[in-house]
């Protein structure tokens, strides 16, 4: 485990030099903040604490999901589920200490819990290729073709049944919201092969439009049914329409991290992870990181742009 976790270090190591110094002060102190706020935020609400957990694990497990180094894994050492489970325990310190400080303690178990229970998940990769059905998504819209044959279809049967059971609440349908809004991470996450993409770039505006718009409308569909559940509850129309409006924003931004560092996927998933963290960020009273997700958004969005003009003429 030692030496799976200094490997582990010296990746993680190697994957900030590639995202330059520069990079990494600014998006650090932006997500530092983002990531401080957001906690204390939710620390500080006996509620809303139990949050940190479900957001915590669901972060962990849509990067587990997209491991590359499951099968190398499996061959080499073949009881290497503790060490993952370790590796995640420790990505949730952070958010356990803030609630440990706050006294939230089961909150605090829960969250560490949970992050190392996502090590008994298998990866999408050790299941790629074995679901070839017929789905209601157009081809087009491939993420979504790619995210129903994983599984998803579950997931969101789960979280309307916990929004069904919980309606008299509008915790409970507002978490099933957000939790939906998190498997996009699962759905966004893996990054298409550059063979896909090379045909079909014409132009990197047109590109991020027809992936922001097609995610946009399936997400939209999908999440109706969970939004009626909420609407019906304490949060009314006004209150659902601000949430279904916010996971907008929160979309649009994982979308377009996808491709702010293409074709790395590593280092685009942990943008898309900050992106959602800057996204909870805001849920807060304080007009400042309003702004900060602003900056985050345009920043996304240029960034994306530029890489892709790199493809154009490929």
């Amino acid at each position: 485990m030692q030496t799976y976790l200094t490997l582990r270090v010296r990746l993680l190591i190697r994957l900030l030099r590639e995202l330059g110094w520069w990079r990494l002060l600014l998006l650090g102190t932006l997500l530092g903040l983002a990531t401080a706020r957001a906690l204390l935020m939710a620390a500080g609400s006996a509620g809303a604490a139990w949050l940190v957990p479900v957001v915590v694990a669901g972060l962990i497990w849509s990067l587990h999901r997209q491991r590359d180094d499951y099968s190398f894994l499996q061959l080499t050492a073949p009881g290497f589920r503790p060490w993952l489970g370790a590796e995640y325990a420790l990505l949730s310190l952070p958010a356990l200490g803030v609630l440990v400080a706050f006294g939230r303690i089961g909150a605090a178990l829960l969250t560490i819990v949970l992050a190392a229970l996502v090590a008994l998940a298998p990866p999408a990769t050790a299941r790629a290729g074995r679901r070839h059905g017929r789905t209601v998504f157009r081809s087009v819209a491939f993420e979504w073709v790619g995210a129903s044959r994983r599984g998803a279809g579950l997931l969101w049967l789960g979280l309307l049944g916990a929004a069904v059971a919980t309606r008299h609440t509008a915790t409970g349908p507002a978490l099933a919201v957000v939790g939906w809004l998190l498997v996009m991470l699962e759905v966004y996450g893996p990054v298409e092969p550059w063979t896909w993409l090379l045909p079909a770039l014409s132009s990197p505006g047109r590109w991020l439009r027809e992936r922001v718009g097609w995610g946009l409308l399936y997400f939209g569909l999908t999440v109706a049914p969970l939004a009626a559940v909420l609407a019906q509850g304490p949060a009314g129309a006004g209150g659902t329409a601000a949430v279904l409006l916010w996971c907008a924003v929160v979309l649009m931004m994982v979308v377009l991290a996808k491709y702010a560092f293409y074709p790395h996927a590593t280092l685009a998933r942990l943008t898309q992870a900050g992106a959602v963290v800057v996204g909870f960020s805001i849920l807060g009273s304080n007009p400042a990181f309003g702004a900060l997700l602003a900056a985050c958004f345009l920043g996304l969005g240029l960034k994306s742009h530029h890489r892709l003009a790199q493809y154009q003429h490929a």
